[in-house]
C-alpha cells in the first residue's frame, strides 16, 4: 500500500530471454511439449496432421536476482473485455518451476502490492520467501495489467532533480494531465476486476487446475476478489498486510500516524534508544514545524555520487522519507538517529533515508491512479476528509489523490465491490504490529466473513510478515496441509527487530574521547547486521 508522486519505471531490462529452447529445470508440463516437438521434427509421416504441434507456451528466461533459468510467457487479451475485437494487450507471466514437482496441476500465485508494482520484478524476493512452497509446487508470477511488462502505465519523471526541487509546490493536476497524455491506453480498463480476468485466463492457459494464493498489501485485495469470483479455482489463500474490501486504501493516512506512535513507543521501551533519544517525538515535531514554515536548503553529499549537491528539504520530503522507512525493518532502525540529527541541523542522515526509499517502490503511477480513483476515492466521507486535515501526512496524501482523480477518467466501481468476502476457503491472514500501512485491525475486519480462517499478528514485523519472520513457514504449512486447523503461530513471538542505530555507525553508544591523545578508547563499531 504505497502512494508516491510519479516515478519513472523501466522494466524492459528485467527479463532476458536467451536464444535457447526450454530450460533443463522446466516442469513436466513443458517437457511434454518439448518431447512432442522432438517427435514431430523427426517424423517421416506424409500427412500434414502428423507434423502439427502445439507451440510451446513458455520460453526460457532469466530474471533479476536469480541465476537460474526460468520460464516466461504471455497471453494476449482485449484491453476492454467488452470489445474483444478492439485493442489487444499482452499479459506477461513468469514461472519459478518446482524443484520436485509432485503437484503439477497446482501452483502458488504470488500477487504483488502497490497498487502498481510488478510481480515479475520482485521474483527474487518471492523466491526467497516461498522457497519451501517451491520445493513441490510452481510459483506463478503475473505482471498485472498496467504494471511491469503488461502494458505498463508509467509516467516519466526526471528523478535527477528531486533533491533540489520543492515538491510541496508541485502542480499535481498539471503533472497528472501530463502523465495521462503520455499513456497510450484506455486507463478505465486497468482496475482490479478487469485484471482479475487476466489472472484467471493465465491459469487456464497454463493448465493449472487449482491455485494457492499469496497476496501482499494491495495484492490482498486481488486475492479476495479471486475468492469472490473464482472460488472453484482455489485451494488456499494467504493475505499478508491485509487490505479489507470494506476499507478504502486512502485511509492509509491514519495507519501512518499509528506507525509513528508505535515507533515512539518502541524507542521509549528500548533502554539504549530512550537514553540516546529521550525526546524523539518532540524532535520530530520540531523539524516538522520548522519545515512547515519554509524548506531548508543545505549542501550535502549526494548518496549516489558523493558530490556536494544542493538538498532542498521540504516538509513533504521529510515526512515521506520517514514514512517509507517505516515499511522496512532495516531502514526503520535508522529513523531515531536521523530525526535527532535533523533536529540538530544535520540533514545528511535524512537525505540518506530519502535516497534509500525515493525509488524503492517501482510503482506504475498510471495503474495506481486507475485503481485508487475507481475503487477508493469515492469512499471518502466528509468526516474522513475532516479528520485527515488534522494531520499533515493524511491531509497531504488525500489532497494529492483527490487532485489526481479530478483528472483521471475513471468511473467508480459498484457499491458491492466493498462488501466483505464470504468464503470457507482455508485462509491465513498475517498482520505486522509495526506495520505503518495495513495495521492489525484491518486484518480483523477482513476476517469478518471468512469462516475457515486464522489471523495472526506478528509483534515484531512491519509490512509483509512472511518476508520478515517465520510467516513464510506458516504459508508453506497451509499450502502443504490445505488447512488452517493445525497452524501454530508461536514462532512469530521471536523478536526479530533490528536494534536502533544510536549514531551514524553503530547500535551501541560510543564512549566520549576525553583527550586529543585518547584515540584508542572508542568502541568498535558493531552494525545492526552484526547484532542479528
Amino acid at each position: 500500500m504505497i502512494n508516491r508522486k510519479f516515478i519513472n519505471t523501466d522494466l524492459a531490462k528485467r527479463i532476458v530471454r536467451p536464444d535457447l529452447c526450454q530450460s533443463a529445470t522446466h516442469t513436466s508440463r513443458w517437457l511434454a511439449v518439448a518431447i512432442a516437438i522432438l517427435l514431430a521434427n523427426n517424423s517421416f509421416a506424409d500427412t500434414s496432421e502428423a507434423n502439427v504441434v502445439e507451440p510451446a507456451k513458455t520460453s526460457a528466461c532469466y530474471l533479476d536476482g536469480l541465476d537460474e533459468q526460468l520460464q516466461c510467457g504471455k497471453i494476449t487479451v482485449a484491453e476492454n473485455p467488452k470489445l474483444p475485437d478492439g485493442k489487444q494487450i499482452d499479459i506477461h507471466f513468469a514461472i519459478l518451476p518446482a524443484i520436485k514437482n509432485t503437484h503439477p496441476d497446482e501452483a502458488l500465485l504470488a500477487i504483488a502490492g502497490g497498487p502498481g508494482q510488478s510481480a515479475i520484478e520482485n521474483a527474487a524476493g518471492f523466491n526467497r520467501m516461498l522457497t519451501k512452497v517451491r520445493q513441490q509446487r510452481d510459483i506463478l508470477l503475473i505482471d498485472q495489467r498496467g504494471t511491469g511488462q503488461s502494458n505498463i502505465l508509467s509516467c516519466d519523471d526526471d528523478t535527477s532533480v528531486m533533491l533540489s526541487i520543492n515538491d510541496d509546490d508541485l502542480d499535481i493536476i498539471a503533472m497528472t494531465e501530463k502523465c495521462l497524455g503520455q499513456i497510450d491506453a484506455d486507463v478505465s480498463q486497468y482496475g482490479s476486476n478487469t485484471a482479475l480476468k487476466d489472472f484467471e485466463a493465465v491459469r487456464e492457459y497454463l493448465g493449472y487446475q487449482k491455485l494457492h494464493l499469496y497476496g501482499i498489501s494491495y495484492g490482498t485485495r486481488m486475492a479476495q476478489l479471486y475468492m469472490r469470483h473464482y472460488p472453484e479455482a482455489l485451494l488456499t489463500v494467504t493475505l499478508d498486510g491485509v487490505v479489507p474490501m470494506q476499507q478504502s486504501v486512502v485511509a492509509i493516512g491514519d495507519s501512518i500516524e499509528r506507525g509513528l506512535n508505535v515507533l515512539w513507543r518502541d524507542c521509549k521501551s528500548t533502554p539504549a534508544c530512550q537514553q540516546q533519544f529521550p525526546d524523539l517525538a518532540d524532535e520530530y515535531n520540531k523539524v516538522d514545524q520548522l519545515l512547515a514554515t519554509a524548506p531548508i536548503n543545505q549542501q550535502v553529499r549526494d548518496p549516489q555520487t558523493d558530490e556536494l549537491s544542493d538538498f532542498l528539504l521540504t516538509r513533504g520530503k521529510f515526512s515521506g522519507a520517514i514514512r517509507m522507512a517505516m515499511y522496512m525493518a532495516n531502514i526503520r532502525a535508522l529513523i531515531p538517529h536521523a530525526i535527532h540529527q535533523a533536529s540538530q541541523g544535520n540533514y545528511q542522515p535524512i537525505l540518506g533515508i530519502y535516497a534509500l526509499t525515493a525509488d524503492s517502490t517501482g510503482i506504475a503511477m498510471g495503474m495506481h491512479a486507475s485503481v485508487v480513483c475507481g475503487e477508493d476515492i469515492h469512499r471518502i466521507t466528509d468526516q474522513m476528509r475532516k479528520d485527515a486535515k488534522e494531520s499533515y501526512i493524511s491531509g497531504n496524501m488525500l489532497e494529492g489523490l483527490e487532485k489526481t482523480c479530478q483528472v483521471w477518467p475513471i468511473q467508480p466501481v459498484d457499491d458491492n465491490f466493498s462488501e466483505p468476502i464470504h468464503s470457507d476457503l482455508p485462509t491465513l491472514l498475517l498482520s505486522g504490529e509495526l506495520d505503518p500501512a495495513t495495521p492489525p485491525n484491518w486484518g480483523a475486519l477482513a476476517q469478518e466473513k471468512l469462516t475457515n480462517s486464522k489471523h495472526f499478528i506478528a509483534p515484531y514485523a512491519t509490512h509483509g510478515v512472511a518476508g520478515q519472520s517465520c510467516g513464510n513457514d506458516l504459508v508453506a504449512q497451509l499450502v502443504e496441509q490445505g488447512s488452517v486447523k493445525d497452524i501454530d503461530a508461536e514462532c512469530l513471538q521471536k523478536d526479530v527487530r533490528r536494534s536502533f542505530y544510536l549514531n551514524a555507525n553503530t547500535v551501541e553508544v560510543l564512549p566520549v574521547v576525553d583527550t586529543a591523545t585518547d584515540i584508542e578508547t572508542t568502541a568498535s563499531a558493531n552494525t545492526a547486521a552484526d547484532k542479528e
